[in-house]
């Protein structure tokens, strides 16, 4: 009887300790899956503020986030949405008039956060582009200052040399390429045409990819191209505002909410077409 006994109390501690594991096991899955959650909502936020021009709500969504800062599930992921608030409230910042002080300090933490999403994964392209992008502003704002501007600048052509070779396709590089071309001389392989260009590929490839069904992956840049594609058309030396406002419009169909293509960039392209009719 005995040995029986000790037979059922070690199966009776072997089914309780595997209790305990399966136990533990789930509710930490159950902590994994409700921080998800939690990201991928402030995420949403952080993307529709963007769109809106709302940059209380994007400076909440990247303080929001900083709780998950350490989560080694996704925190490369968490770096870049948090450089994405900030890097949109420099771009929203611009055309809103705010101290240009304010947008240098937006996006020098947006680079902080973008360099740090790629120290975590080297294969996240996504965030070499926020990077690139925030270089470009950079040396915008200290364009009068050329050695500080060429130093940028310096910082920008490895970076997109990289990501084309990793990712030559992912249209939101190609949305940050647009710029690059724009101001570069037609003599030295850019030109307004050449932009153009480059946003109209990017929106044929938008058409032939799937985007990321996870929430947390960088998916956007369709509208984005649209939308420059309508300021490119109407600001161009040969500007043709039909296209410019057929732009302006496919944006807002997918973006009914954007405040910058609504309310600042539709105005002026269909003053231009009243005008010239």
């Amino acid at each position: 009887m005995s040995d029986l006994s000790s037979d059922n109390r070690a199966i009776t501690i072997a089914l309780l300790t595997a209790l305990i594991f399966v136990s533990l096991s789930l509710t930490q899955t159950m902590r994994g899956n409700d921080a998800r959650e939690q990201v991928t909502r402030i995420v949403a936020q952080i993307q529709r503020a963007d769109y809106e021009g709302d940059q209380v709500v994007m400076q909440r969504g990247y303080d929001d986030l900083k709780p998950f800062l350490e989560d080694k599930e996704f925190a490369s992921r968490i770096r870049y949405w948090r450089g994405f608030a900030q890097w949109r409230r420099a771009i929203n910042g611009f055309n809103d008039a705010v101290d240009p002080k304010e947008l240098e300090q937006n996006l020098k933490l947006a680079l902080d956060e973008f360099n740090i999403a790629m120290e975590k994964d080297p294969a996240f392209v996504d965030a070499k582009v926020g990077m690139i992008s925030c270089l470009g502003y950079l040396a915008f704002i200290n364009r009068q200052d050329q050695a500080r501007a060429k130093e940028l600048v310096g910082q920008i052509m490895p970076l997109v040399k990289q990501a084309d070779e990793m990712a030559p396709e992912n249209p939101r590089l190609i949305w940050v390429h647009g710029p690059i071309l724009w101001n570069t001389p037609p003599e030295r392989g850019g030109g307004q045409d050449k932009a153009i260009q480059n946003y109209r590929r990017g929106l044929e490839i938008c058409s032939k990819i799937k985007a990321s069904a996870d929430p947390l992956e960088p998916s956007w840049g369709k509208p984005e191209l649209m939308m420059t594609l309508a300021y490119c058309y109407l600001n161009a030396k040969a500007a043709d505002v039909n296209a410019a406002e057929h732009y302006a419009r496919e944006a807002l169909e997918i973006v009914p909410y954007w405040h910058y293509v609504r309310d600042i960039l539709l105005p002026p392209i269909l003053a231009a077409k009243a005008k010239a009719q």
